[in-house]
């Protein structure tokens, strides 16, 4: 008898070890998740500080100021037409779950910002337009979403989701960061753009 509730005591501690096991790996998948694109960044880090290329940016949610005159989407912008403003581009992917949990970030950042001179558009990275107008709308964003052909992501050798280029009011190159950014560190960022 004493020999069976040894065995169950035994099974106890095992299942106990395999929850910890299952949560330190779950928590380390999701570090690795945010973090693992920062690793592999594929931007050129002599970018930083160079002039940012011209874009044709198709925007086809929320053009607001940037729709000359103020039309319904599309509207269109080019990059070199903002010099003289701070801008930030958010390249993202509705399947791309950093990107999502990035994005309130983002567009915190930019209503805070944006009477200081920032100019913030996402450049969505080549879904069909006519499903991503839609579910920017469902989920509240309210900077500007352009669509982007691959030539905005080639612009800046975006190859990883989310990433943010950080252009100042000179039209610089200021920082890109690839993986979740933290508001702290995107506001330090777009402070040092304006």
């Amino acid at each position: 008898m004493a020999r069976d509730a040894t065995a169950r005591d035994d099974d106890g501690g095992s299942s106990a070890l395999y929850a910890v096991a299952g949560a330190l790996l779950v928590v380390g998948l999701l570090i690795a998740f945010a973090w693992f694109p920062r690793l592999l960044s594929s931007h050129d880090p002599a970018a930083i500080g160079r002039d940012a290329p011209d874009l044709h940016l198709k925007i086809i949610a929320n053009p607001g100021s940037l729709a000359t005159p103020p039309a319904p989407p599309p509207a269109e912008v080019l990059l070199s037409s903002l010099k003289g403003k701070a801008v930030l581009l958010d390249y993202w992917a509705t399947w791309c779950g950093p990107c999502r949990a990035e994005m309130p970030i983002v567009d915190r950042v930019a209503a805070r910002y944006r009477d200081k001179g920032l100019v913030t558009i996402g450049v969505n990275a080549g879904e069909d337009p006519d499903d991503v107008a839609p579910w920017i709308k469902r989920n509240g964003v309210s900077y500007p979403i352009a669509s982007d052909d691959g030539s905005a992501q080639r612009a800046f050798a975006v190859e990883n989701l989310p990433t943010l280029v950080i252009i100042s009011t000179t039209g610089k190159i200021v920082a890109v960061r690839v993986g979740m950014t933290d508001a702290s560190e995107l506001e330090r960022l777009v402070n040092e753009a304006l």
